[in-house]
C-alpha cells in the first residue's frame, strides 16, 4: 500500500519561508519522479515543480521561479519544497504526487502524469 503524507505547511507572512516535506512508503521512491501542486481556493490544481528520479534535473512553474526550490532524499524516501519570498498569491493548499515515470517531461504538470497522491498541506501567506 502506497502512502503519501505531505507536511510542513502553515501560516506565514508575505515575505517569509517555509519548507515542505513528503514521505512516500510502499513504492520504490528512487525510481519515480515526483511532483509538487497546488490549489486555491476556487482554482484548478497546478503543478508547482518536478523532479527527476536521480535529482539531477527539476522543473517549475514560472510562477515560483527562483523561489522556490525542490529537492530529494532517496535516502530517506522524501521530497521537499523549499519555498522563499512567499506572497499572498501562494496561499493554497500543496499536494505531493508520485509520477508515472522515471523523468518529468513535458506533461508533469498534468495531474494524469502522477499516480498517487498525499493529502495536501495548507499554505496560508498574510499579507
Amino acid at each position: 500500500q502506497v502512502q503519501v503524507v505531505e507536511s510542513g505547511g502553515g501560516l506565514v507572512q508575505a515575505g517569509e519561508s517555509l519548507r515542505l516535506s513528503c514521505t512516500v512508503s510502499g513504492l520504490t521512491f528512487g525510481l519515480v519522479a515526483m511532483g509538487w501542486f497546488r490549489q486555491a481556493p476556487g482554482k484548478e490544481r497546478e503543478g508547482v515543480s518536478c523532479i527527476r528520479y536521480s535529482g539531477r534535473s527539476s522543473y517549475y512553474a514560472e510562477s515560483v521561479k527562483g523561489r522556490f526550490t525542490i529537492s530529494r532524499d532517496n535516502a530517506k524516501n522524501t521530497l521537499y519544497l523549499q519555498m522563499n519570498s512567499l506572497s499572498p498569491e501562494d496561499t493554497a493548499m500543496y499536494y505531493c504526487a508520485a509520477n508515472r515515470d522515471a523523468a518529468c517531461s513535458g506533461t508533469w504538470t498534468i495531474r494524469s502524469a502522477y499516480n498517487y497522491w498525499g493529502q495536501g498541506t495548507q499554505v496560508t501567506v498574510s499579507s
